[in-house]
């Protein structure tokens, strides 16, 4: 300080805010970086997809964190043994039908895992395939592509797909199937 100069009450005043306004920006950056970090967890490879899909990292983690918070409002419910018991024989039966006709058991299963999602407490219809997927992302992010895929050949309109196509869309259906009705759990 230059000789003579006395520290004014508005001296202190600009220093206290300087120090304010840096300790919130550190304290927003830190939130943010927790934000992204917690929603990279949560959603794994999907985090990536939809930071991609929305050309930017912050409109990306903010239909993430919708998703998040339009989820933690559903009332998700466990089926029950004899919920699951039920769900798993006609699992089975769709199974054993690939073997003489694959593209319908494919079909089959798409609406099985539909209904599946329907019974737990998720507001899904047949027809809204982008809101089940939202759903699929939030609760079981690590087979949301797995679930695109299979979807995708499912829905082939030309009925192009191959016989390997078709095994690969009964894994993928299999797997989220299994793990919306928490099959691993019950067996536990």
């Amino acid at each position: 300080m230059p000789a003579g100069h006395m520290v004014t009450t508005q001296d202190l005043m600009v220093g206290w805010l300087v120090v304010l306004v840096v300790f919130a920006g550190g304290a927003w950056m830190i939130a943010r970086r927790r934000r992204s970090e917690h929603l990279r967890r949560r959603f794994g490879p999907e985090y990536e997809r939809a930071v991609l899909d929305q050309g930017d990292r912050a409109r990306g983690e903010a239909v993430l964190d919708a998703r998040e918070k339009r989820a933690q409002r559903l009332h998700i419910r466990a089926l029950g043994m004899a919920g699951r018991d039920r769900f798993a024989r006609a699992w089975n039966a769709v199974q054993a039908r690939f073997v003489d006709d694959p593209g319908s058991a494919v079909t089959e299963a798409d609406r099985l895992v539909a209904e599946a999602m329907r019974k737990r407490g998720y507001p899904v219809s047949d027809a809204d395939f982008v809101q089940r997927v939202e759903y699929i992302s939030v609760d079981h992010p690590n087979l949301v592509e797995n679930y695109r895929v299979a979807a995708e050949i499912a829905r082939d309109e030309g009925g192009e797909a191959t016989t390997e196509e078709l095994r690969r869309a009964m894994v993928c259906y299999r797997a989220l199937f299994e793990d919306v009705l928490e099959m691993q759990q019950a067996r536990r």
